[in-house]
């Protein structure tokens, strides 16, 4: 018998989207059936019930870093937002997580303060090629590496050498590279000397960077045959080698931020700094296209890179964009910002449950318990509404530092409820079951 029955005439499955009732036991959906079962169900009426949404790329930065966010603040911004699991970046906390010592420094950290589940990306940086196999161990989910210098000094750049390296060691364990793709040019000059100038920040991180470490990363995933995953794609000048590539069967797959599909260069104030991230928001006409290429499947799914940094830091006083930290704030807004840019572009609910769920659960080793609403799977579920729309309020909003470039904007698809192992843990506004969270570690 099952423990709880949700019902909606919007259930989002494998089989599309149906009027049905999702029976769950012992915090597993046990069974999906045609219909309401009957009067002693938790109804849902119109509203949308899907999978829990999956967003591989959070920079939470605990321990060391706990003043830019951390695990408490980060989880319940997630469990808010619908976001069910989390995967999170080696940088920016202190130590970063290159080694073993410092990954068992992170766990400790999280004790008592997960309200959502968590995972963790080990870090690949010059020499730590020793400590692969330990982190591996210790249940890290994959690696991630920097083209270029990542902002923090304790986490530099790796080279393709020290990709050769470390890349044969993750093929043997079947496990992800996740690479920031851009090889900087020391020569490039901006287009300006105004530091509050959005054009001139564009201008100084160029398309060129990024198409050219990409190349860089086709040319060694097809040597070690080791998955590489290119993070938060903005040059829509890639698509083509991109695209080349997976028609190869190379292990290849890409994904692009929220920020990239909802604004535009052309529309970024001077001096906006919560705007910075890198690679930058480019043109509408290229973001255009990075559409066009999610919704081919060449880009596989929508990350949100949460990455925030206190008021200080993102020199909103100054607005000045050279020396601003690059990171945007919204992993609570995850679903509503980037359904308010498709519902325009005439994307369905399911294009939605794709982008946000089964296929980041597949980068992250999930998809065979998670990502989907589907009998046998954890009842990780997101109730919302996709008619209704909100102001985004700063006061509102879950995360430690309140920077964010979508306050004050109109977004739709309001986070009702929030399900984690079938247990209401939020609900309008509300958190209502704290710690709730698990560890997700690699075969465990």
């Amino acid at each position: 018998m099952p423990d709880i029955a949700i019902h909606s005439k919007r259930t989002i499955t494998d089989n599309g989207i149906l009027d049905a009732t999702v029976l769950i036991n012992n915090g597993k959906i046990i069974d999906i059936i045609p219909g309401k079962l009957n009067e002693d169900v938790i109804d849902m009426g119109d509203l949308v019930l899907m999978a829990g949404i999956i967003d591989p790329h959070v920079h939470i930065n605990e321990p060391g870093r706990t003043e830019w966010e951390g695990f408490e603040t980060a989880t319940k911004s997630a469990m808010a937002g619908g976001v069910t699991c989390l995967v999170d970046m080696p940088l920016n906390s202190t130590p970063v997580t290159t080694s073993v010592k410092a990954f068992e420094e992170k766990l400790h950290a999280t004790q008592g303060k997960l309200h959502a589940n968590c995972g963790f990306w080990g870090g690949i940086i010059p020499g730590n090629e020793l400590e692969i196999e330990g982190l591996i161990e210790k249940g890290i989910l994959g690696f991630k590496a920097f083209l270029t210098h990542s902002g923090i000094d304790d986490f530099p750049n790796s080279l393709e050498s020290d990709l050769d390296t470390a890349m044969p060691i993750l093929t043997k364990y079947n496990l992800p590279l996740l690479v920031h793709c851009e090889l900087s040019d020391e020569g490039h000059k901006s287009l300006n000397n105004n530091p509050r100038s959005y054009q001139n920040y564009l201008s100084s991180r160029p398309k060129k960077w990024e198409d050219d470490a990409i190349a860089m990363m086709i040319r060694l995933c097809e040597k070690h045959q080791t998955r590489v995953h290119i993070v938060h794609l903005s040059s829509s000048t890639s698509i083509k080698q991109i695209t080349e590539a997976k028609q190869k069967g190379l292990p290849i797959t890409v994904e692009t931020g929220q920020h990239y599909l909802y604004f535009n260069a052309e529309d970024i104030p001077d001096g906006s700094t919560a705007h910075k991230c890198a690679p930058p928001i480019r043109e509408k006409e290229n973001n255009d296209l990075l559409w066009i290429a999610l919704k081919n499947g060449i880009i596989d799914f929508v990350a949100t890179d949460h990455s925030p940094a206190t008021a200080d830091l993102k020199e909103l006083v100054t607005g000045n964009f050279m020396k601003a930290w690059g990171g945007i704030a919204s992993i609570q807004l995850a679903l509503p910002v980037l359904w308010t840019a498709a519902r325009k572009r005439d994307c369905s609910l399911i294009d939605i449950a794709k982008w946000l769920c089964a296929n980041p659960a597949k980068l992250a080793g999930l998809e065979k318990t998670k990502g989907k609403i589907a009998i046998g799977y954890d009842a990780d579920l997101v109730v919302w509404n996709p008619e209704e729309s909100f102001i985004v309020d700063h006061n509102k909003l879950y995360h430690r530092n309140k920077v964010c470039p979508y306050v004050s904007e109109q977004l739709f698809g309001k986070v009702e409820q929030t399900w984690l192992a079938g247990e209401k843990v939020f609900d309008s506004h509300e958190l209502l079951f704290m710690k709730k969270g698990n560890l997700l570690l690699f075969n465990s």
